[in-house]
């Protein structure tokens, strides 16, 4: 293939010096070694992320011309691409694998993802023009893999002074002006109060590119809860396929609908957090160890057996957890090297983490292994019942230290903040407390569910807290660009009750 390659290495774009970051040796111990942050002063570290926000924003990152090939559904041929990787550090190198269809030039804008005074974005760098070329649509392979192997348009070197965060390229193709996005991940390896985890996973479980492709999907059924499929990183994300039409999500996985207000709130209270992918939990399990704190956000559904045992041995060091998600810690699955031996690049579903008939949804399931651990023994409650509904959510026990400076009284609740998909049947936990629950429904009519948030002491004075619920971040922020869901409930959007009780829990989790 006549593709042309070229490589990147950015100059300092922040604005940010090294020497300005080189403070404070003395009481860094072991993490005063870690590469791009060294001799780096605690306060320096802790006002990271707010420093960062101080710099020009733009709403640049947003796409302006849209278009899916109404054939598939969910692809944009015209412009379309996937990454190498799925989080790099500062200083590695994350390769670009693009396709033009029909041929086209187009161009890459990199962006970080964040507060920036209410713009949501920062520009990066502008990558390109590149001849862009038709790329071939992968074979269907055993287990209807569709494993892309692409020609890279080009190597970016993440430069040093590129903060930890979630990244877009959007890509532009010169032809008709049509964009879509690549998404990924920068990672670093400093100590944070918070690591913010995405749920990469999850977002390539439910992508269906080309057509009908993801792990829901096994050639006879379209949403299919069995074995026997398997999905690649190697493959664009697709337009996101279930719940709302979201035009923004073509390329993003399903960052934009259930994890970026959380992050978009979270920057712009200045708190000192760090990003890593789903992998990350997988495969480094001593970088938890890094943080006080660790967030669980949006549709948190897909998980290795080793993410478990990681964050569960993590919790018994001290390690708190904030579980503000639903839905989370469910499908069990295996992630496997793609053909070329790069690790972690193929998903497969191969158990549940909740006991047989726990769930009442999905006939398929029974063909899988049950078996523990199960999803409440590391969050306090799980998937249950009917998974899928919603409700208010309703104070249980106002007098907890969740609740302080809230207001909240027994049974007042927040209106449709429980719903897609939520947690119930807590865990026999000592210490163990049910903070919020009510009865579930479906479009008005109870179906039989109960959601429960829960909380449990770890056993160094940390927490781990379950808000049981996907849409916990609507309470929070409503960013550019945001599309509020609104199936079987409707959150409505920021509450000062739901942002109290979030700085509540992470005051906790941090020791403050």
């Amino acid at each position: 293939m006549d593709m042309k390659n070229s490589s990147y290495e950015p100059g300092n774009l922040s604005g940010l010096s090294r020497r300005e970051w080189v403070k404070g040796a003395l009481g860094l111990g072991a993490f005063a070694a870690v590469p791009g942050y060294a001799l780096l002063g605690e306060s320096d570290r802790s006002d990271l992320v707010r420093r960062e926000n101080r710099k020009p924003g733009t709403r640049d990152w947003m796409l302006k011309k849209t278009q899916i090939d109404p054939g598939t559904r969910y692809r944009c041929p015209w412009i379309e691409g996937y990454c190498s990787h799925t989080s790099v550090r500062a200083g590695e190198s994350i390769q670009f694998f693009v396709s033009t269809d029909p041929e086209s030039p187009f161009t890459m804008d990199v962006y970080r993802m964040g507060f920036y005074n209410g713009d949501g974005g920062r520009h990066l760098t502008t990558l390109g023009p590149f001849p862009g070329v038709a790329q071939p649509d992968p074979p269907t392979g055993s287990k209807r893999l569709r494993d892309c192997q692409w020609e890279p348009c080009t190597t970016l070197k993440i430069p040093d002074d590129w903060l930890s965060g979630v990244y877009l390229a959007k890509l532009t193709e010169a032809r008709d002006g049509l964009q879509s996005y690549i998404i990924f991940i920068v990672r670093d390896d400093r100590r944070a109060d918070l690591i913010f985890q995405c749920s990469d996973n999850t977002w390539q479980a439910y992508n269906r590119w080309p057509s009908q492709f993801s792990l829901y999907d096994n050639g006879k059924h379209q949403w299919w809860w069995g074995g026997d499929v398997q999905i690649s990183f190697n493959r664009p994300y697709g337009k996101y396929c279930q719940i709302l039409d979201a035009p923004l999500s073509t390329g993003s996985g399903e960052w934009f609908l259930w994890e970026f207000p959380f992050a978009y709130w979270l920057e712009s209270e200045g708190y000192d957090v760090t990003y890593i992918s789903n992998s990350d939990t997988h495969a480094d399990p001593d970088g938890l160890g890094r943080a006080r704190g660790f967030l669980s956000v949006g549709h948190d559904e897909y998980y290795s057996i080793e993410m478990f045992r990681h964050l569960q041995s993590a919790v018994d060091r001290g390690l708190s957890i904030g579980f503000f998600s639903g839905n989370a810690v469910f499908g069990r699955i295996e992630l496997t090297p793609d053909s070329l031996g790069n690790p972690n690049r193929i998903i497969e579903r191969v158990g549940v983490f909740g006991p047989p008939g726990g769930t009442a949804e999905f006939a398929a399931m029974k063909t899988i292994a049950h078996e523990r651990p199960y999803g409440n023994e590391l969050m306090g409650a799980h998937s249950t019942g009917p998974v899928t509904g919603g409700a208010d959510w309703v104070c249980a026990n106002p007098d907890h230290w969740v609740f302080e400076g809230t207001g909240m009284k027994q049974g007042e609740g927040i209106p449709g903040l429980v719903g897609w998909e939520w947690h119930g049947d807590p865990a026999d936990i000592p210490g163990l407390e049910i903070v919020a629950t009510a009865p579930t429904h479906l479009d008005g009519k109870p179906n039989g569910g109960q959601f429960t948030a829960t909380v449990y002491p770890g056993p160094r004075g940390n927490i781990v807290f379950n808000a049981s619920t996907c849409w916990w971040a609507d309470s929070l922020s409503a960013p550019p660009g945001y599309i509020r869901p609104s199936v079987y409930t409707t959150p409505e959007g920021p509450d000062a009750r739901a942002q109290q009780i979030t700085r509540n829990v992470l005051r906790r989790m941090i020791g403050l």
